[in-house]
């Protein structure tokens, strides 16, 4: 959403494609502390914002065989879907600008299944037109997730198999794509369409793209795939070996049996391309390979969409490093040039001037309002970090946020908050290498230290964590049930009163994101280094005057080197000491047995002291934490809690604090995902962002002008 609103601001001609999700993310319900999932029927009252194009509807060819002949291959028997599509404007901001997102909906053919053997169940085969619309039914909700599901993979094609169509029609319907004597038809194709791979999801189109120009355009194989590997480029998101997609080659075979054997044909002839640079280094062809040999043969998606792209991303300084030296070393070795970073961004015009109104204003203020399309600007800010009036007045538009923020809280969820408590906030999807549970056990120490001394002076706080768990997540999910019995206890104990309230946020998600993020003090962003590939809410805290506690991962050390790090609250492993502990191995008995206050917590989780009707109930946990945590929880456990008591002594300081905050958002202008897109046009799409505002339509326009400045769309 970021990235569309940046390039319809910046004035591209570009185009957002995916599906049309009857049911989105499903809508989280806690009862009696665990996640409960409810469908979310989004569409049950209509959507104003989209129109349906039937006038484009598209065909997409599912399962079938392949016949081949003298003039080339034939996928035939196929089961076709249709693919309805629907727009939605994407206005840029102030310039009348306006692109297209355009969502597939899946149609089944108003023959399907009356054309063959079953003429006598009319009613049958009208009921059975579910099974091809189901296709857009509902949203897979695994984060960092792969789930080799056939439905799962029918979607994927069917975005690809109809986009690809759309977008070689309107190539076919420019200028350029006219056919003329003197040139092949799809010469300009890379010169005049960039498609951008939002990770391996859409990884079919590279076959797909390779299908149509060979078997049905006629063109030579080398042509083809040349013009293949310019028009694609490859962003991944992930690291974490379990979310990487490896679809199943007779799964393929069965749904795809084309493709499987182009996905055979590009295989080869790469590995014969390794072979040639690297003789008798069958270990070097069996890593790079696209099909992983094993119980079952499966497709590397990852490494199909890297050889078949001219430019691979990671989407923060360090995460590209990790895609470069580690995940993909061999690829990179092979090809440096082709592999480059794209810190992510996010959009000023959402995550500032429409979630946070006061601070905006009051930075307008001081600045001009110009730094909404032009963000580097808030470095401005910079002379007014000594301003005692300035400062008061940033502390005054937070305290207003905390106080609406609190009244949501009471009026939706009846609970009662101390607005002048410090909110530390921990909002996003619920995962091991996310750490909620390092922040539960901070919890549980606080709640002891309080309890230990009531007289002791203690900096209150307002701890809220929410977000999603997928729902076959076992521990995820598990770990929602302990952080709402740990704050059951610590909510209801008269000795800790309001120095200590624990809120898990039901349902998180973007509308609620734009209410709590203006309201936080304290951003949490305590991902084990080298797992969170960028992040992109540490990236809004900072620009809504939140201080952030952080490891160094993701998109946190570039904001540490914009801020300075003496400017956010850096703790933990760095990525080269989590690398030097594996060699060691990691021995969670270690920690526990040295840190009384670490055993402490884990002693009340064990014994139940959370859950005195279930002793064991969360014996998973415990276990997990000694035996197989991956993500190291109690090796950064000290250096957290340490960190936190530097956290609430500068909170005491209010002039101090806020002066930080200031900082923190004068340095936060590099995270607009203008820039981002800028560099994307620049160094992938080689396209040129235009600052022409469109004459809105009630004014004349010059009759020569060209309708977009850039023929190039991306």
């Amino acid at each position: 959403a970021c990235f569309l609103d940046s390039m319809a601001t910046l004035g591209l001609a570009a185009y957002g494609y995916g599906i049309r999700y009857e049911y989105g993310i499903f809508n989280q319900k806690i009862r009696d502390g665990w996640q409960v999932e409810e469908a979310d029927d989004w569409l049950r009252h209509g959507n104003p914002w989209e129109k349906a194009r039937p006038e484009y509807m598209l065909p997409v060819h599912f399962y079938g065989r392949v016949e081949h002949s003298a003039s080339g291959a034939k996928w035939i028997d196929t089961q076709v879907v249709l693919a309805l599509p629907y727009d939605t404007p994407v206005p840029g901001y102030m310039n009348n600008t306006v692109n297209t997102m355009r969502l597939w909906s899946a149609r089944a053919p108003n023959d399907f299944n009356l054309r063959d053997f079953n003429v006598g169940d009319y009613i049958q085969a009208v009921l059975d037109r579910n099974l091809a619309e189901n296709i857009s039914r509902v949203l897979y909700p695994n984060d960092n997730f792969f789930e080799g599901k056939e439905l799962r993979l029918k979607q994927e094609y069917f975005v690809v198999a109809a986009t690809l169509q759309d977008i070689i029609r309107r190539f076919k319907a420019s200028k350029f794509g006219s056919t003329d004597s003197v040139r092949t038809v799809f010469d300009s194709f890379p010169e005049q369409v960039a498609i951008q791979l939002n990770d391996t999801h859409p990884a079919m189109a590279i076959p797909e793209l390779m299908r149509i120009f060979v078997d049905i355009e006629k063109l030579p194989w080398d042509k083809a795939w040349d013009i293949t590997k310019r028009t694609f480029a490859y962003t991944n998101h992930t690291v974490l070996p379990e979310a990487l997609e490896r679809w199943p080659v007779d799964l393929v075979e069965k749904l795809l049996p084309r493709h499987l054997q182009i996905i055979y044909e590009i295989n080869q002839r790469h590995l014969d391309h390794i072979a040639s640079l690297f003789p008798n280094d069958t270990d070097r062809l069996r890593r790079m390979s696209l099909i992983e040999e094993g119980d079952t043969k499966r497709i590397n998606m990852a490494h199909l969409c890297i050889v078949g792209s001219h430019a691979v991303n990671g989407v923060a300084k360090i995460h590209s490093e990790i895609v470069k030296t580690q995940v993909f070393e061999d690829f990179a070795a092979l090809e440096p040039e082709k592999f480059q970073n794209k810190t992510n961004g996010i959009t000023p015009r959402r995550w500032l001037l429409l979630c946070n109104p006061g601070l905006a204003e009051l930075i307008a203020e001081k600045i001009g309002e110009d730094y909404v399309r032009d963000l580097s600007q808030l470095t401005k800010l910079h002379k007014f970090v000594d301003d005692d009036l300035f400062i008061r007045e940033v502390a005054k538009v937070k305290q207003e946020n905390k106080v609406k923020f609190a009244q949501y809280l009471e009026k939706e969820y009846k609970v009662k908050i101390n607005p002048s408590s410090m909110f530390d906030v921990h909002v996003k999807r619920i995962h091991e290498y996310k750490r909620q549970l390092m922040n539960c056990l901070h919890i549980i120490t606080m709640y002891n230290r309080i309890r230990r001394d009531p007289a002791k002076l203690f900096v209150p706080r307002t701890v809220i964590i929410g977000g999603k768990a997928a729902p076959g997540y076992h521990m995820a999910k598990m770990i929602i049930k302990l952080i709402n019995a740990v704050a059951q206890v610590v909510n209801n104990d008269p000795m800790v009163g309001s120095k200590l309230k624990v809120i898990f946020l039901e349902n998180y998600r973007v509308s609620l994101a734009e209410k709590v993020i203006p309201a936080t003090d304290l951003s949490e962003q305590i991902s084990t280094a080298g797992t969170e590939a960028s992040g992109t809410g540490n990236m809004k805290f900072m620009l809504n005057g939140a201080l952030t506690i952080g490891t160094m991962d993701g998109a946190n050390v570039e904001m540490a080197e914009e801020a300075g790090e003496e400017n956010l609250f850096i703790f933990g492993m760095r990525v080269e000491d989590v690398t030097e502990l594996d060699k060691k191995g990691y021995n969670a008995q270690l920690y526990y047995d040295r840190l009384p206050e670490l055993k402490q917590a884990v002693d009340q989780i064990k014994s139940g002291f959370f859950s005195p009707k279930d002793p064991n109930l969360f014996s998973d946990v415990v276990n997990m934490l000694f035996h197989h945590d991956r993500f190291k929880v109690f090796a950064d456990y000290e250096a957290y809690v340490k960190c936190q008591e530097k956290v609430s002594e500068l909170y005491l300081n209010s002039k101090a604090w806020t002066k930080m905050v200031i900082r923190n958002i004068a340095a936060a202008g590099k995270f607009s995902s203008d820039r981002t897109i800028k560099e994307y046009a620049r160094d992938i799409w080689h396209v040129e962002p235009s600052d022409l505002k469109i004459p809105p339509p009630n004014e004349p326009r010059d009759a020569g002008q060209d309708k977009t400045p850039n023929g190039t769309a991306a």
